[in-house]
């Protein structure tokens, strides 16, 4: 997995390419996220339309990533999903927990305004 990152305004966009699963992106994934928050960055976008398959582990790091940016006062919202990601969303009831938009605009505008970085 690949992660590429960047900026809307106040609100950090991440393009995710690949796999995530165990040993493949879950650590990345995870990582990344306790490095924005650490950084202040605390409105994050996952952008999931180039995520090709997530397993449980995958399932795991989505839920401590966002973990991770509540207990740090920050947001996690997803877009992009794939057919089968929103089917296992839907599934594992994590559908219930994640914003999740179909376009990156409307998902970096659901932020509130004002919010810090």
């Amino acid at each position: 997995m690949t992660i590429q990152e960047r900026a809307s305004g106040s609100v950090t966009i991440l393009d995710l390419n690949g796999k995530l699963v165990l040993g493949d992106g879950d650590t990345l994934l995870k990582d990344k996220i306790h490095s924005l928050m650490f950084q202040g960055r605390k409105q994050i976008v996952l952008n999931m339309g180039n995520v090709s398959f997530v397993d449980s582990t995958g399932l795991g790091a989505l839920v401590a990533t966002y973990v991770t940016a509540k207990n740090n006062g920050g947001q996690i919202k997803l877009v992009n999903l794939t057919r089968r990601l929103h089917d296992l969303l839907v599934i594992s009831k994590l559908v219930n927990v994640f914003e999740t938009f179909d376009s990156e605009d409307e998902a970096v505008r659901s932020f509130p305004a004002g919010t810090p970085a």
